[in-house]
């Protein structure tokens, strides 16, 4: 009986072994969750005195917060840490310096994106997204897109691909490609992967209508979490 236990332990203890040498390598053999032990910055575009762009109906603002608190929630089921600039209606500046003062409305938006940048690279994520919404005066244009800086982090244009893939492939209602871009300060400056999802077209109806609603925007979100995942499935390959 003895000898047939300690056959057992060591038979157990080998099967083990061969387990663990084979997931060693994969961190969901650790931490359950699909991205366990990843920080990941949320920028929603806009705030407060700063709607955005909008229509009769929508303000940017406010579609860019609804669909990044969505991004949070799903984020932190899958094991994230999430790191929100904004959390309220109001601008970043009100949320987190609030006696701040300034003369120009131009002064306020300009600090609040430098308030932006200074807390993210604080927080030192491992990744880096701003969330808005698009609007040009020709009603025709749609569709998402996901934009990286040309000279920022290199590893912004994998970001960005994988989630434009990934919007692509869940909502199928757009074939915009990621494209690289030099005008947006935030995405130069940040020290991490960075990218700006404009989630869609405001002066397009039919997109207005969709990101007006909260099934939409739960699906936005299931999109964009869904192509970080890939992202990260990528980079530890």
């Amino acid at each position: 009986m003895k000898r047939w236990m300690i056959w057992s332990v060591v038979l157990v203890a080998c099967i083990f072994i061969v387990v663990y040498e084979t997931k060693a390598s994969n961190r969901g053999f650790f931490i359950s969750e699909t991205l366990g032990g990843v920080k990941i910055a949320l920028d929603a575009g806009h705030g407060g005195i700063d709607g955005g762009a909008s229509t009769d109906k929508l303000i940017e603002k406010n579609v860019t917060l609804a669909i990044t608190k969505e991004v949070e929630k799903l984020l932190k089921k899958k094991g994230a840490t999430v790191y929100m600039t904004r959390s309220k209606n109001d601008d970043v500046i009100a949320e987190h310096t609030p006696k701040a003062e300034f003369n120009t409305l131009r002064e306020r938006k300009k600090q609040d994106i430098f308030l932006r940048e200074k807390l993210v690279n604080k927080e030192k994520p491992d990744l880096f997204l701003s969330i808005h919404a698009n609007a040009i005066p020709e009603t025709k244009w749609r569709g998402a897109q996901v934009f990286y800086h040309a000279n920022g982090h290199p590893a912004g244009e994998l970001l960005a691909n994988s989630i434009q893939d990934s919007i692509k492939e869940n909502l199928k209602n757009t074939n915009r490609e990621a494209l690289a871009i030099k005008q947006v300060y935030l995405l130069k400056k940040v020290k991490m992967p960075a990218v700006l999802v404009e989630t869609g077209f405001l002066s397009n109806p039919e997109e207005a209508e969709l990101l007006s609603s909260p099934d939409y925007q739960r699906k936005m979100a299931e999109a964009i979490v869904d192509g970080i995942e890939r992202y990260s499935e990528s980079s530890i390959e």
